[in-house]
């Protein structure tokens, strides 16, 4: 997800966050506490409205395989 302004989530004293987006991450805190399985897993059920927005639409599966490639970078499940 692109972290536009208006998607940035926020910290403890309202400023936006630079890391995480608004779904993730209010007043400081994450929304859900969950493995990164579980993320993407919750997250490829909107596989549909992500196809609306790219070229290629992908399959669910092909979409966990990106997130899967993808979220081992984010600062929450970097190791």
């Amino acid at each position: 997800m692109p972290l536009t302004e208006e998607m940035m989530g926020t910290n403890a004293d309202g400023s936006k966050n630079e890391d995480y987006c608004i779904y993730c991450y209010k007043d400081g805190q994450f929304t859900q506490e969950c493995t990164m399985d579980e993320m993407i897993e919750f997250c490829a059920q909107f596989v549909d409205e992500v196809n609306k927005n790219v070229p290629e639409p992908m399959s669910k599966e092909q979409y966990k395989q990106m997130m899967y490639s993808f979220f081992p970078q984010l600062k929450r499940w970097k190791k």
